[in-house]
């Protein structure tokens, strides 16, 4: 995500903006690694608990019935070729297995933005959420409504970097 430039919509300028912050991508990257999160989803969240929403599991639960196929077709596989080309496996050189790794990182890349954005468009269209003062309330119960649709917990270290992160004054929010 570290590449992309902050345009689109407000959700993808979020995602942008708030997985730069010191440590953030390695905690998604963690725990969509080892509890099989959607990081897209996961910052959804994060995005909606910064506007002062929490969502609860059953509202998490449409939200993933939503965006599963398209994930599961585009984002999934062309992040396990990227993956399996490093380190190159051989046949071709290395240069032209990084040039064509990268290759395929901007297009899993676009393949995020074109999930975030039809999250974005999903936000506007359907009433979701129920407002709450504490954007760290909003963010906890939100991850534990995922947390429970997953079938697993999100460890206290990744969940901590996250609620940090969300709480810098300097991320700009918008609807």
């Amino acid at each position: 995500m570290t590449e992309a430039a902050p345009s689109g919509s407000a959700f993808w300028r979020f995602s942008v903006g708030f997985y730069r912050k010191g440590g953030v991508a390695e905690a998604c990257i963690r725990l969509q690694d080892e509890k099989k999160v959607d990081v897209n989803l996961l910052l959804f969240l994060l995005w909606q608990a910064a506007l002062g929403r929490v969502l609860s599991e059953h509202e998490v639960e449409e939200l993933e019935r939503q965006i599963a196929p398209w994930r599961n077709a585009t984002v999934i596989p062309l992040r396990t070729v990227r993956r399996a080309l490093k380190p190159a496996p051989g046949l071709v050189s290395a240069p032209a297995a990084e040039l064509f790794r990268t290759r395929i990182k901007a297009v899993e890349l676009e393949a995020e933005r074109l999930q975030q954005e039809a999250m974005d468009e999903l936000a506007r269209s359907f009433p979701h959420g129920r407002k709450v003062s504490s954007i760290a309330d909003a963010a906890r119960a939100s991850l534990a409504s995922y947390a429970m649709i997953c079938r697993t917990s999100f460890p206290e270290p990744e969940i901590a970097t996250l609620l940090a992160a969300l709480g810098s004054p300097e991320l700009k929010l918008e609807e």
